[in-house]
C-alpha cells in the first residue's frame, strides 16, 4: 500500500514496525482511529497496525482481520511485540538468546547472522518423517522456534523475558437453531464478503483454478467483483489421472475468465534442488512444484492471485475426513478390551503388503482401530510409519530421538474437536498440515516468484462460521462438502459438483520408478550425499529397488528421502553459499532516552 516504506513509525517514533502481510479491514480500522485522534502520515495498512497497537496494545491482534507477521518495537515500555496470523498463513522465525532477537519470514535470515549455529533437531527429523514438513514451534535448527497460528510474542527489554500468548484458536461450539436453509444463506453470504474484501487492491487480481469446487467457487465470486476481466491460471499434467485442466478450462469458460495454462512433465521435478533454497526446512509436499510454476506463470500476468486453500478445513472436504469417520464408527462398537488386545495384536503382524487387493491392505485399519480416536488420527496423518521409519533412519539419528512420540501434536490438536470425530480431525488439520504443509507451499512457491497469494476462505470470520455448523452438514451421508455442494449449485456446472476430489500432486509413484531414479541414486544414495549421516542409505536403497519392481509402493516416502536430501545438499553442506545478509536495526538509544540492550532485528 502507499507509503508503507519500512520500518513505520507513529508520531513521535516512539512505536515502530516491520510487517509483512495484507490487512483487507485496515480502512474502516483507519477511520475509527481518526475519529479518536490519530493522526496518520501514509495510506498504508501498515500504519494502521502501529496506532492501533497505541490504542489497544497487544488487543490490537483482535481487531486485525487478514494475514500477517509483524514486529513492534515500544520505547515507552521497552518492549518488542510480535505476532502471527491466526492460521498462519505467513511465516515468523524467532532465535532468542541471552544478548539479542533475531527474526525474520525466512529462515535463511537468521542463519545469515554470524552467530547462528546449523545444531540439527532430532526431534525436527523425526516429526518431518511423520508429516513431511517440521510442524509447530519446532524448526529444524536447534535454539531457533518458529512463532505459531494465532501467537504472540513479548520480549521485556529490561529483564531480557519473553512471554509467549495464544490469542486465537478456533472453537467448535455447534450452532443447532439453524435450519439446513439458514445455514445455506449465511454461508453463502460470508463467503461473498471474504471473496469481496480479498480483492481489494491497487491492482489487478486473479485466482488460482485447479477445476475442484473451493478454486471454482472463489474463481465465480471473484468474477462478480472483478473490475476488469477476471484471469485464471492453472498448471495440469500429461499423465491424465492427475490431469486437471479439462474440468479448470470448464469453469474458466463457464465464468468467461481469461484464462492461461500450462502442461507440465516429470522433467520438472529436477526442480526440487532449486526449490529447497525457497523452502527453509525439510519439505515433502510434492506439490510444491506444480505451485511454484502455477505461481510463475501467473506472476507474468498479475502481482495477486486468490487461491481456494483452506475450503476442505472448513467444510469438511477431504476423502481422509469420509474414511476416518466409517473408522470412528465402527472403533464405537468395539469393546476397547478387543481394540486393544485383538486388534492391537493383528495390526503387529499384519503385512504392510501394497501389492495385495486393496480390501487385504489392512494393518492400518487394525492399528486405528486399535487406538484412541486421537492417535488413531495421528496415525492417518503418519507418511512414513514403522519399522520403515526406523529402517531408515540412521541409528545415532534413532539414539537421539528415543522414544519421541511424533505424531503428539497432532493428537492433541484432535482433542480441541470436543468429541465430535469430524471436528477433531479438522482441529488437528489446523494445527499441523495446513500451516505447516499446504501454506507453508504456496507462501514459499508465490513469494519466490513476487505473487502475493491470497486465500479467503481462511478468513477467521469465515472459519469461526463454519465451526460453528454441525458436521452432518458438511460431510452428510458420506457426501463432503454437502453444505457447499448445495451453495454451488447455483453458480457451478454439474460436471464440477459431481467430480471426485482430486488433490494438487504430481505422479510422484510413476515418477520415482523413471526420469527421477538418477536424481534420487544421485541425492540420496551417494556416498558423499549431505544426508549420509541421517539415513540408512543401503534401506533406502532397497526401497527404491522394492518400488521400482512394483513389489511395494513407496512413493511417498521415497519422495520424503529426496526432499530431505536435497535440502541437506543445500543447507548442512559447509560449502553452501549464504544468502547476503538483510539490513540490521541496531536499537541502542530507542526514541524518548529510553536505554536497552542492543537489539538486531533481521526483517
Amino acid at each position: 500500500m502507499e507509503g508503507g516504506k519500512q520500518p513505520l513509525g507513529n508520531e513521535d517514533g516512539s512505536v515502530q514496525i516491520v510487517f509483512n502481510g495484507e490487512i483487507y479491514n485496515y480502512q474502516s480500522l483507519r477511520q475509527q482511529l481518526v475519529k479518536r485522534g490519530h493522526h496518520f502520515q501514509t495510506h498504508s495498512d501498515t500504519e494502521v497496525i502501529v496506532h492501533l497497537y497505541e490504542e489497544f496494545g497487544g488487543d490490537c491482534l483482535k481487531h486485525l482481520r487478514g494475514m500477517f507477521a509483524f514486529c513492534i518495537w515500544d520505547a515507552r515500555k521497552r518492549r518488542v511485540f510480535m505476532a502471527r496470523d491466526r492460521v498462519g498463513i505467513k511465516p515468523l522465525f524467532v532465535k532468542i538468546d541471552g544478548e539479542k532477537l533475531l527474526f525474520g519470514s525466512e529462515l535463511k535470515t537468521i542463519l545469515a547472522h554470524p552467530g547462528t549455529q546449523r545444531n540439527l533437531d532430532p526431534l525436527a527429523l523425526d516429526e518431518f518423517f511423520h508429516y513431511g514438513t517440521v510442524p509447530g514451534t519446532r524448526c529444524v535448527f536447534k535454539g531457533i522456534e518458529k512463532l505459531g497460528p494465532g501467537q504472540s510474542l513479548t520480549l521485556d527489554v529490561g529483564t531480557w523475558t519473553a512471554r509467549r500468548d495464544t490469542y486465537w484458536r478456533l472453537r467448535f461450539d455447534v450452532d443447532q437453531r439453524l435450519t439446513v436453509e439458514d445455514w445455506e444463506h449465511a454461508v453463502y453470504d460470508k463467503l461473498r464478503e471474504t471473496v469481496r474484501i480479498h480483492m481489494v487492491a491497487d491492482v489487478p487480481v486473479g485466482s488460482f483454478l485447479s477445476g475442484g469446487m473451493d478454486s471454482s467457487v472463489v474463481t465465480g465470486l471473484a468474477f462478480e467483483s472483478a473490475r476488469v476481466p477476471l484471469q485464471t491460471f492453472s498448471i495440469g499434467f500429461k499423465e491424465s489421472r492427475f490431469n486437471e485442466l479439462p474440468y479448470a478450462r470448464q469453469v474458466a469458460e463457464h465464468f468467461g475468465t481469461e484464462h492461461v495454462e500450462e502442461v507440465i512433465s516429470a522433467d520438472t521435478a529436477w526442480l526440487l534442488p532449486e526449490l529447497m533454497k525457497y523452502y527453509d526446512e525439510p519439505f515433502a509436499d510434492s506439490s510444491a512444484i506444480p505451485t511454484y510454476l502455477v505461481s510463475q506463470l501467473a506472476a507474468k500476468h498479475v502481482k495477486v492471485v486468490l487461491s481456494g486453500d483452506g475450503g476442505d478445513e472448513a467444510l469438511g472436504g477431504y476423502s481422509r475426513y469420509q474414511h476416518d469417520l466409517k473408522e470412528a464408527a465402527l472403533r464405537s462398537r468395539i469393546p476397547e478390551p478387543v481394540r486393544e488386545l485383538v486388534l492391537g495384536t493383528l495390526a503387529a503382524f499384519w503385512p504392510k503388503a501394497d501389492w495385495l487387493p486393496r480390501p487385504l491392505r489392512l494393518k492400518t485399519l487394525f492399528t486405528n482401530l486399535s487406538l484412541d480416536a486421537d492417535d488413531a488420527y495421528a496415525n492417518t496423518l503418519n507418511l512414513c510409519r514403522q519399522p520403515w521409519r526406523s529402517r531408515l533412519i540412521s541409528a545415532d539419528l534413532q539414539d537421539a530421538i528415543g522414544d519421541h512420540n511424533s505424531g503428539r501434536s497432532a493428537s492433541d490438536a484432535y482433542r480441541r474437536g470436543g468429541g465430535d470425530p469430524l471436528s477433531g480431525m479438522i482441529a488437528s488439520d489446523m494445527a499441523t498440515l495446513l500451516p505447516d504443509d499446504y501454506l507453508v507451499r504456496v507462501d514459499r512457491a508465490s513469494m519466490a516468484q513476487g505473487l502475493e497469494v491470497r486465500p479467503p476462505l481462511l478468513d477467521h470470520e469465515f472459519l469461526e462460521l463454519c465451526a460453528r455448523m454441525p458436521s452432518n452438514l458438511k460431510i452428510h451421508n458420506g457426501e463432503t462438502k454437502w453444505l457447499l455442494r448445495q451453495i454451488s449449485k447455483r453458480m457451478l456446472p454439474e460436471s464440477i459438483l459431481n467430480r471426485p476430489k482430486q488433490g494438487f500432486e504430481i505422479p510422484v509413484d510413476g515418477w520415482l520408478r523413471g526420469p527421477l531414479q538418477p536424481l534420487f541414486e544421485e541425492v540420496v544414495l551417494s556416498p558423499n550425499a549431505a544426508v549420509a549421516p541421517l539415513i540408512n542409505q543401503q534401506q533406502a536403497a532397497r526401497m527404491l529397488a522394492t518400488h521400482r519392481q512394483g513389489a511395494g509402493r513407496h512413493g511417498t516416502t521415497l519422495w520424503q528421502l529426496l526432499s530431505l536430501s536435497c535440502w541437506a545438499d543445500r543447507y548442512l553442506k559447509e560449502s553452501v553459499p549464504e544468502p547476503e545478509a538483510p539490513p540490521v536495526i541496531n536499537v541502542t538509544t530507542p526514541p524518548l532516552g529510553a536505554i536497552a540492550p542492543q537489539i538486531s532485528v533481521e526483517c
